[in-house]
């Protein structure tokens, strides 16, 4: 096994309200919160990691919610420093963080900037009144034209719009209009996804009418040819970039690369080659929990080796991009033989197109990926 490229991931838990799509470890922010606390308790669990930096500088740090964009930019620089402090930065190591249109302004942008954010990811999710408030968006669809135009004034190394298909209620032209209008924007980078219902959301408990297959068939299909037209390269299933653009942060979570995470509910995976071992673990969700801890993992396991089969390939399997096949060997410390039989089902089902040195997901195999990704369930 060979130690991949490491980045860090930093979770902000509270939201002014809480979406009711939205699965993540979020709180409803009801008091002012105490950044102090917050901070401290975000750099001591970073302190407990170290032992997994393994002489590796960050690719790559995330700040994500929640909704990060709700801290000071004065919060942001103490955690960035307090990062830098203890673990060095690769040169062009790619800093996000995620914002909300209804909590930023031309100050707060500056002042992330300065706080050594070099990219924003904005979570816009729709353009139109209505769809913003069925999708419980604190903004409105002014605030987010104005939060993409402030990300691209202030001369920022790039950004993401974060945008929804297959909304309640939503046609094609509907659909299609939100995606015109992103594109508008000119972010280098767009994240285009299909809204889907999670258990424990208020969707779950009161589903509202999302758009039949046919429908949604026909967004995606439109709307891929609109991207591309307009020179957004599809690299994964839900992410489309201008050249040079993709996600170094999210490259890495799908090349199977580490990462160390901080915050509330943060999730962290990181290799130990010396055992031939990946250890993934959970930190404590409840913001005043993390925030008293001394130890703040929630719990933590290894990984065995069929799980590591499927881990890797759900997630390599969501690029477009060719898959090395040393890679495999060397970033899950198992021998490339163990796949034989699948591979042979997976061309039988023309899922895969395979070459001396690498795999490639076909047009087939992304449409029908889930199928595909079963074939590593029950490889017996």
């Amino acid at each position: 096994m060979q130690l991949p490229p490491l980045s860090l991931y930093i979770h902000i838990p509270w939201c002014i309200q809480k979406c009711p799509y939205c699965d993540f470890n979020s709180h409803t922010l009801k008091t002012k919160i105490d950044e102090q606390s917050y901070i401290k308790a975000l750099l001591n669990d970073l302190d407990s990691q170290l032992k997994y930096v393994q002489n590796r500088s960050l690719s790559s740090i995330f700040f994500g919610g929640g909704t990060p964009s709700i801290m000071s930019a004065e919060a942001i620089a103490q955690i960035l420093q307090g990062v830098q402090s203890k673990i060095q930065l690769a040169k062009d190591c790619e800093i996000t963080l995620e914002a909300n249109p209804g909590t930023l302004d031309n100050q707060k942008f500056i002042g992330f900037k300065q706080a050594g954010v070099n990219r924003f990811s904005i979570g816009v999710q729709s353009f139109q009144a209505d769809k913003l408030q069925q999708l419980g968006r604190i903004h409105n669809p002014a605030q987010a034209i104005e939060a993409a135009k402030l990300a691209s004034r202030i001369g920022l190394k790039s950004f993401n719009l974060d945008l929804m298909h297959g909304l309640p209620n939503q046609s094609v032209e509907n659909a299609l209009y939100d995606l015109e209008q992103a594109i508008a924007c000119d972010p280098q980078h767009i994240s285009w996804y299909q809204l889907t219902i999670e258990p424990n959301t208020l969707f779950a408990s009161k589903p509202p009418t999302l758009p039949d297959d046919d429908v949604l068939w026909d967004i995606q299909q439109q709307g891929q040819a609109l991207l591309a037209q307009h020179g957004y390269t599809q690299y994964e299933i839900s992410a489309y970039a201008k050249d040079g653009y993709q996600s170094k942060h999210n490259l890495n979570y799908w090349r199977f690369g580490d990462y160390l995470a901080i915050g509330c509910g943060a999730h962290a995976k990181i290799s130990l080659p010396e055992h031939n071992k990946i250890l993934r673990f959970e930190k404590i969700k409840h913001p005043s929990g993390y925030i008293s801890a001394i130890d703040y993992t929630y719990k933590q396991r290894f990984v065995d080796r069929d799980e590591r089969i499927f881990e890797y390939f759900m997630n390599r399997f969501r690029l477009f991009e060719a898959c090395p096949k040393k890679e495999f060997a060397d970033y899950t410390g198992l021998e490339l033989t163990e796949l034989s039989n699948i591979f042979a089902r997976a061309k039988q089902l023309h899922l895969i197109d395979e070459s001396q040195h690498h795999w490639t997901v076909s047009a087939k195999g992304h449409r029908y990926l889930n199928e595909l990704l079963e074939l590593f369930i029950d490889d017996e």
